[in-house]
């Protein structure tokens, strides 16, 4: 007997994008340089060398765009502000031109029905900022709160909902640890930094949103989230376990949520780590009005004391099946850290702000199909994976499938495609995905058609 399955009656069934992964043009029309521009120009960075310089060229093309996520059904569009393209100094003068574009493709989103969810920031630092210190500056929480006040009075009538980080925990560790995001820096004092300074910019964005009365839009935080298993019963997994997940799940959580960072900081980052003083985290415990989440994988955990400072090893699970990332499909996993939230932190509205998959898509057949069946079988999983937790009592209230386009993928470039829409980059010619058809039939019946 197949099983039903029955959404919330107002689920907001969406898809989402990154300005400097699809926008192009990054420096079109007075916009300043990102940290990313200069990253993907230096060589070796990303694959083949990679920029974002056209990417989907959305910044001219946004109204055809806008047209397929109509064609689509979507109710929701999650996309984000390149902070230099409206501050091209990162403070200080407002670049007209780059903000205009914002506020045309808001008034297009509307004018067809589809909810505008803006992120203030997705990895695009403005270099003048970096060039001052960047998230390693403490003055950047004011900066970030001059910058998403300037947004909220310009836009802020029209956006129903507002997120003001996406990923800082990726930011950190991928810009300031691992060094394989921009600016690409590789030094654990400077993760611990970066990480409270994150923090105080998204608590000075909240402050001002909240000074701005708007009783009609929501404003929440963005994580990403890995669940943590351990490899085996024994303790000193369990222990590499804990501290895996504190660094990569709670760190950006329970500050927020609980006002207090997750002790196994102190273990992880070792001297690099200093007690924040109570003022910074009272600012930090700003009410958000959501989580927004994002889902990809899971991993597996073993100690590994040669794997300094975490003492940690990820086990492969050869025998299940991977993306084109290399990352394990483990539909459980989404249910597991949608209840997990629940379960830590309470019954705060929750939004999926990401989930998707990348695969190798072969060209549109002659009959204009592009066919991605493991898309579609992912998305199909972890759909009904969002409903069984839905089911468990989990507060969720959204799903933005990652992503709407084919898009530039940060350090490999153009290699990895993880649209419903292809796109074609020599002719910039989009084509909806099998996978786009298939959610598409979702949102029509409100997840009925995944029975």
């Amino acid at each position: 007997m197949s099983k039903h399955f029955e959404f919330p009656r107002d689920f907001v069934w969406g898809a989402a994008t990154a300005a400097y992964q699809i926008e192009g043009s990054p420096l079109a029309d007075g916009a300043g340089p990102s940290i990313w521009h200069r990253f993907s120009h230096t060589p070796g960075n990303t694959a083949n060398g990679d920029t974002g310089d056209v990417a989907c060229d959305h910044y001219y093309r946004y109204a055809s765009d806008v047209a397929l996520m109509k064609e689509l059904g979507l109710k929701g569009y999650r996309m984000s502000i390149g902070w230099g393209r409206v501050f091209p100094d990162g403070k200080g003068r407002v670049n007209q031109p780059g903000l205009d574009f914002y506020s045309r493709l808001i008034d297009k989103l509307l004018e067809n029905g589809i909810a505008p969810n803006v992120t203030l920031y997705h990895w695009d630092l403005p270099a003048a900022l970096h060039d001052l210190g960047g998230w390693l500056n403490p003055d950047i929480a004011g900066w970030f709160g001059d910058y998403a006040s300037a947004m909220f009075g310009a836009l802020g009538d029209r956006v129903p909902m507002w997120s003001t980080l996406n990923e800082p925990f990726i930011v950190m560790d991928g810009g300031y640890v691992s060094g394989t995001l921009a600016p690409g820096h590789h030094d654990l004092y400077e993760g611990a930094r970066v990480t409270h300074n994150l923090l105080r910019s998204h608590a000075r964005a909240v402050q001002a949103f909240r000074a701005r009365n708007a009783a009609n839009s929501r404003i929440g935080l963005v994580v990403s989230l890995e669940p943590r298993y351990e490899a085996s019963d024994s303790v000193e997994d369990k222990a590499a376990t804990a501290r895996m997940h504190a660094y990569s799940n709670r760190q950006y959580l329970d500050p927020v949520l609980l006002g207090k960072y997750p002790s196994e900081l102190k273990e992880i980052f070792g001297e690099a780590w200093t007690v924040p003083d109570d003022a910074d985290m009272q600012l930090i415990r700003q009410p958000v009005d959501f989580i927004g989440v994002n889902y990809y994988s899971r991993s597996v955990i073993r100690h590994d004391a040669t794997q300094l400072p975490f003492r940690a090893a990820r086990v492969a699970q050869a025998a299940s099946p991977h993306t084109d990332m290399g990352w394990e499909i483990y539909p459980k996993g989404f249910t597991d850290t949608l209840t997990w939230i629940k379960s830590r932190y309470g019954d705060i509205p929750l939004y999926v702000t990401e989930n998707g998959s990348a695969w190798p898509d072969a060209p549109a057949a002659s009959d204009g199909r592009v066919e991605d069946p493991l898309r579609v079988e992912y998305l199909e999983n972890h759909l009904k994976a969002i409903h069984d937790a839905i089911e468990q009592g989990v507060n969720l209230r959204g799903y933005y499938a990652w992503s709407l386009l084919d898009n530039y993928e940060w350090s490999h470039g153009y290699s990895k495609r993880f649209g419903i829409v292809h796109v074609n980059y020599e002719t910039q010619e989009r084509t909806i995905k099998d996978s786009g058809r298939f959610y598409s039939r979702v949102i029509e019946t409100n997840g009925a058609s995944l029975g």
